[in-house]
């Protein structure tokens, strides 16, 4: 295997995630197969141009195959897709919890990878339109990429970042962690925390207007330059915060965090969310 031109399945290849990353793989030079199962689908990938392939077709003599399914299901789909591999095959997921909650089939000769998108940094410098207008990534902003590989195989991590850099381009830079460690990042870091802050942050919007009768204009124009200032002084070190500002955090903290927060950063609280997000009984070691 090389990584000059590669065969390469996606499964799923309809979906969200299939759709985004057959966009950009459609681009380059290897050769692509696209497996869909819904109607609708198959539907979104021949109306893009692309022709579907039935699974078994398109993993034939793939070099690896990219499961952009969503993580409750990858478990099963894995155990239809893994037996027919051939030897060597590098499998990628694009989310960790199935691959930590150890959920993939297996198999000794395969090599097992999962790659997830940061997603375009909030203080990227967008320079077109078309960066602006792409906050997701995979289109124009340029965005990093972390991902595992269990076995430090290098020559097929090096094929897989290949894959990786191209289905999730423009990238910046790809960071290479282990499974456990990416599902630390995701769920726990981002989801956990930074997706429910800006859930929070929304709902707070709303109380400010609906509750208090703030002009929505004026709340939602405080808020976003707030937020942003909020997050360079604290993540890049820009500014100070002033004293009150510091006295304000301090009772924003007593007020709505919970002392003991810091417990999802453990294996117990890791397995209880990504048990939850599966709909699973359990996580088996």
């Amino acid at each position: 295997m090389t990584d000059s031109k590669l065969t390469i399945a996606v499964i799923g290849a309809g979906g969200k995630m299939g759709m985004r990353v057959s966009n950009n793989l459609q681009r380059t030079e290897h050769t692509v197969r696209y497996s869909e199962n819904s109607p609708t689908g198959r539907e979104r990938v021949t109306e893009a141009g692309r022709e579907v392939t039935e699974t078994s077709a398109a993993i034939a003599d793939a070099d690896v195959v990219i499961l952009a399914v969503p993580d409750i299901v990858l478990g099963k789909v894995s155990e239809e897709v893994v037996p027919q591999l051939r030897a060597g095959s590098i499998v990628v997921t694009l989310d960790p919890a199935a691959a930590y909650a150890n959920l993939l089939a297996q198999r000794e000769d395969l090599e097992y990878v999962v790659a997830h998108p940061c997603h375009p940094s909030v203080f990227l410098q967008r320079r077109t339109p078309e960066e602006l207008a792409d906050t997701f990534g995979g289109i124009a902003a340029p965005q990093e990429v972390v991902a595992a590989i269990e076995s430090g195989d290098e020559q097929r991590r090096a094929v897989a970042e290949t894959v990786i850099r191209a289905m999730y381009a423009p990238v910046v830079d790809v960071h290479w962690v282990t499974v456990k460690q990416l599902a630390y990042l995701e769920p726990t870091l981002v989801e956990t925390v930074a997706c429910m802050v800006g859930d929070l942050l929304k709902e707070a919007l709303h109380e400010t207007v609906h509750t208090v009768g703030v002009p929505e204009p004026a709340a939602r124009a405080m808020l976003l330059g707030h937020t942003q200032v909020a997050l360079a002084n604290t993540l890049k070190g820009d500014n100070p915060f002033s004293d009150a500002c510091l006295i304000a955090m301090d009772y924003g903290r007593e007020s709505i965090i919970k002392d003991d927060w810091k417990k999802i950063f453990n294996d117990e609280q890791l397995d209880a969310v990504i048990t939850r997000m599966l709909k699973l009984d359990g996580i088996q070691r």
